[in-house]
């Protein structure tokens, strides 16, 4: 998508919704986002591969295998989370982004900013909790 982005640019309201830049603008954060995770993964792979040696001490051996077992869940949430993001990139290339896959409304702007990867707006969102706490609590 060769989209020139000014220095500091942020959407606003006073363009139209997911335009060509506002795209651009989010594309670019997910792949950023997705860019980090990545490189922090591959740290993460290192560190395990480089901590081999066992410990003699019964304590600090459940406690190396307690911080790997929490890394590890670190690293598969952060695994469904690339998923995430490469499920609102693909939004953006088939022209779905930034609209409530319920309502088919517009995420406000300073939703998809905190949380690039929603999908719901804020309302229906909130329906959703709601809806998941009256389940929850049967």
């Amino acid at each position: 998508m060769g989209v020139e982005l000014p220095s500091g640019y942020k959407p606003s309201e006073s363009e139209p919704f997911m335009n060509e830049r506002q795209r651009e603008y989010f594309r670019r954060k997910l792949m950023a986002w997705k860019d980090d995770i990545l490189r922090e993964s591959r740290e993460t792979i290192q560190n395990l591969q480089a901590e081999t040696t066992p410990h003699a001490d019964l304590a600090d051996r459940a406690s190396t295998e307690a911080e790997r077992q929490l890394e590890l869940r670190t690293r598969d949430r952060q695994r469904k989370l690339i998923a995430k993001i490469d499920s609102a990139l693909r939004r953006i290339e088939e022209g779905s982004y930034g609209f409530c896959e319920e309502t088919g409304d517009p995420i406000a702007l300073k939703r998809l900013d905190a949380r690039p990867i929603a999908t719901l707006s804020i309302e229906a969102q909130e329906r959703h909790e709601r809806r998941e706490k009256v389940y929850k609590d049967d």
